[in-house]
């Protein structure tokens, strides 16, 4: 260093630093760090009432803040370093010069404001920074950016953008940024001074400097406001998919699998083996009953939006009528924020892994599920989506299992050669389509059109129907509800309406005395709130319709793995089951549990405990009151609860990765 600096005083230095060839790249870093923070401050603000206040926490989250923003404010102006040190002092000054800094500069204040403003609406929608949905968003672009186009004013937007480039480089020059950027010609050795200690910086806070670090406490709010959405973006990109066993708390294999074994068992089977690893068990049943299944998966249908659970805005007036006529499960828990965990739940019956939903990930074709079941019992097989299924993989996941494919193709390559059959929804059986697919009465319609079908051929029909129309920008066919479309009560009250027409006509069927209707949400609307998971934001309703049993209201604690095998067992059915999820008819006493997680942070609930486990290898336990939406830490763990937990999600992840949940 002491050669760079010969002859140049501190004082000359950072003179040269802010007013000679470098000032526009730290003055673009300035105003980088500035809207970062005034964004941390909105953010905390906005989020107050869920905000533990400690002094100290909100200190550290600020100040980890600072850092991650200048890490990626650096790396926006790393390019811009290098060309700043390695110019020819000839060429300085010259138009190449004056175009490439104007350009570079213009590029990197887009880039800058479309961060900033881009990190709005995403944390509206799941109250986080950037995250790995963010980073699987990028493949669907079509489905994003029409979402995106339809649900906010986008070329208002960037011409506002545009403007505001514009006026900060006026604004640059107006303060005399650009005086000595084309005029300074300082010798290399002396602008190697500046930027190489500056890219060390930056190479060395990239190198120790990792998201987690935000996520020390249990508050998520805080934790999110210490992070910066552009760095949280590409750890997500990096961090994708989790191997269990290097990121999060394990014990031996064999004590793993003996004690899932005896968790599992319900009272009316037993093993098919005696193998140590082996959970395939024979379901016992009697007098089975056979009926068409129409398993309908409603988008984010959180629990809250119904009138049983207090919501006083008389949204759902269909799905609370069929309340009482039907099996209503009261205490149901979605195992994830995202529709492919909702899938995934309900067709494979297993805990959510962590990184990615397994309908996302490659080798899961043939795997053992409700799919497996069903066609034993020579049910044919339809997956049914209003918009195009290559969103998310879902239709190689469907097809992967034997599901025939009904979506709206819209010829995209990755969905041409699937492996079983596949109808796309054509364009005169549409009466209505936003960027997320057609509306769910269009879609209730391509459900009936293909029961008939089956009926008139005689065969029995299984039907995984996912809706569309509570989904931003929530729009929907005209004069159909008294709400007006763009807000998520109006679609709400709209999917209810669809719903409620849809079983209307479905009563008018010659096949319908002798079908059941499953229906469930996915997720809930958000998932945003004060911890890590918050457990209230993943109450879902679900309730089994038209099944020849009397109506009941049931309280048992369960999670969406378990809604498939409870059907199962009220038609008293015969089957090897490699589920996890359970007959809750059948639990054995105290073995009431609901599995929830995100793609990072897993846990369990049972009874009033919530064991959480995270991707640093800690297991924490706390109290959890659902009246007041608290939970509270405990000091003293429940080892038998933390043992149980690690089980199943051990099991679980180290069975897909093994290609143990592959169909035999």
């Amino acid at each position: 260093m002491k050669v760079f600096i010969k002859n140049t005083n501190n004082a000359q230095i950072l003179s040269k630093l802010f007013s000679g060839r470098f000032s526009a790249l730290f003055a673009t870093l300035g105003l980088y760090l500035f809207l970062s923070f005034f964004l941390r401050v909105i953010y905390f603000i906005w989020f107050f009432k869920n905000i533990d206040f400690n002094f100290l926490q909100i200190l550290k989250s600020f100040c980890l803040g600072f850092a991650f923003d200048f890490t990626a404010g650096l790396c926006f102006l790393f390019l811009y370093a290098l060309y700043l040190l390695l110019l020819p002092k000839k060429w300085i000054g010259s138009l190449f010069d004056r175009v490439f800094n104007f350009s570079y500069l213009a590029l990197a204040l887009f880039i800058i404001f479309f961060s900033i403003a881009a990190e709005f609406p995403f944390w509206d929608e799941f109250g986080v920074r950037f995250n790995f949905i963010a980073v699987d968003y990028l493949v669907y672009t079509y489905e994003v950016l029409e979402n995106i186009n339809q649900s906010y004013p986008i070329p208002l937007i960037i011409f506002i953008l545009l403007i505001l480039i514009v006026f900060t480089l006026i604004a640059f020059k107006k303060f005399r940024i650009f005086n000595n950027t084309f005029s300074d010609k300082t010798p290399l050795r002396l602008r190697a001074a500046y930027t190489i200690p500056l890219l060390a910086i930056n190479f060395l806070l990239l190198l120790f400097l990792e998201n987690k670090q935000a996520e020390t406490g249990n508050n998520l709010a805080l934790n999110e406001i210490g992070k910066n959405g552009v760095f949280s973006f590409f750890a997500a990109f990096r961090a994708n998919e989790l191997d269990y066993k290097n990121f999060y708390p394990t014990i031996n294999d064999s004590v793993a699998y003996a004690r899932i074994k005896k968790g599992i068992l319900q009272k009316n089977q037993n093993y098919t083996s005696l193998e140590w690893n082996n959970i395939t068990r024979n379901t016992v049943g009697s007098n089975a009953y056979n009926p068409n299944i129409i398993l309908i998966t409603i988008e984010s249908f959180s629990a809250d939006f119904l009138k049983y659970f207090g919501n006083k805005n008389q949204l759902t007036p269909n799905f609370d009528s069929l309340e009482n006529s039907s099996l209503f499960f009261t205490n149901m828990y979605a195992t994830g924020t995202r529709t492919v965990r909702g899938m995934e739940a309900l067709t494979l019956c297993v805990p959510p892994t962590p990184g990615n939903s397994i309908v996302r990930r490659p080798a899961n074709k043939g795997l053992f599920s409700i799919a497996t079941v069903l066609k034993q019992k020579n049910y044919q097989l339809y997956f049914i989506y209003g918009g195009d299924g290559y969103f998310d993989n879902m239709n190689n996941f469907f097809s992967g299992q034997g599901f025939t494919i009904v979506d709206r193709n819209r010829n995209n390559p990755l969905t041409e050669k699937l492996p079983t059959h596949r109808y796309n929804i054509p364009n005169n059986e549409v009466s209505f389509e936003n960027a997320w697919g057609i509306s769910d009465e269009d879609a209730y319609n391509q459900s009936l059109k293909y029961a008939d079908s089956c009926h008139k051929s005689g065969k029995s029909f299984f039907q995984f129907i996912m809706t569309t129309s509570n989904h931003k920008p929530y729009t929907f066919p005209s004069e159909k509800i008294d709400l007006v479309q763009g807000t998520r009560n109006a679609a709400v009250k709209y999917t209810d309406y669809a719903l409620g027409k849809y079983i209307a006509r479905a009563k008018t069927q010659p096949w319908f005395n002798n079908t059941v209707f499953v229906i469930v949400a996915d997720h809930c609307a958000s998932s945003a709130g004060k911890w890590e998971i918050n457990i209230d934001k993943h109450h879902i309703p679900a309730l089994i319709y038209n099944l020849p049993v009397p109506p009941q209201f049931i309280k048992t604690l369960a999670s969406q793995i378990d809604l498939m095998p409870t059907l199962f067992g009220y038609l008293n059915w015969n089957y090897n089951s490699s589920f996890y999820g359970e007959d809750l008819n059948q639990l054995k006493p105290g073995n009431e549990k609901a599995f929830i997680g995100n793609y990072r942070t897993l846990g369990m609930l049972s009874n009033n405990i919530f064991t959480q486990l995270d991707d640093r290898k800690r297991v924490k336990q706390f109290i959890y009151s659902a009246k007041e939406n608290k939970l509270t830490e405990l000091k003293t763990q429940n080892k038998e609860l933390a043992t149980q937990t690690i089980s199943y999600y051990q099991t679980a992840s180290e069975r897909f990765k093994n290609g143990k949940m592959k169909e035999k």
